[in-house]
């Protein structure tokens, strides 16, 4: 209880300082491989436990980001995905260039497309669909409420589209 207590203090600190600006970046030119092969390993022994295929896509290449920031973003997205990606599903992060911007995909299997209200909500501090609450993964809706903190103070977007069976996290980052 003691470390879920811990985990909850820190994330509404991390919040807050989002929320009010506080927050301070250093963004610089790193490579971006590394970014998304450091977020799949952080992942793969959860992925592994419960036979979700878990698949980084190469891309060589660079752009202008906080790299322990933006890391903690990735990967708060693609924990979302494996908690909620159902057992043998796939979670697949994808990149590729548009214009001046990088759009980083994080998509997953789900067990039914999400309603556009749930899409819009997603992102909100606290918010757990009905999918989630009646889950056993855990959490507190604050992963992608701070993702979202963290690329907006980044000046980039953030969103989801769900179509058929799968859900995309979409970050899209100024190179």
């Amino acid at each position: 209880q003691a470390e879920k207590l811990s985990f909850l203090v820190d994330a509404l600190v991390k919040s807050s300082r989002l929320d009010n600006g506080i927050l301070t970046l250093s963004p610089a030119p790193h490579p971006i491989q590394p970014l998304l092969d450091g977020a799949a390993a952080q992942g793969l022994a959860a992925a592994g436990q419960r036979g979700i295929s878990l698949t980084v896509l190469p891309w060589e290449g660079a752009a202008r980001f906080d790299s322990k920031w933006t890391a903690e973003a990735l990967y708060n997205v693609l924990d979302n995905a494996l908690k909620y990606t159902p057992d043998d599903g796939e979670v697949e992060i994808a990149l590729k260039k548009e214009g001046r911007m990088i759009r980083l995909s994080v998509s997953n299997t789900i067990d039914r497309p999400m309603e556009r209200e749930m899409l819009d909500r997603l992102f909100d501090r606290f918010y757990r669909g009905d999918q989630s609450r009646s889950s056993q993964t855990g959490g507190y809706g604050l992963g992608l409420s701070i993702a979202k903190g963290i690329v907006l103070a980044h000046r980039g977007k953030i969103r989801a589209e769900s179509s058929g069976a799968s859900l995309s996290v979409i970050v899209s980052l100024p190179v």
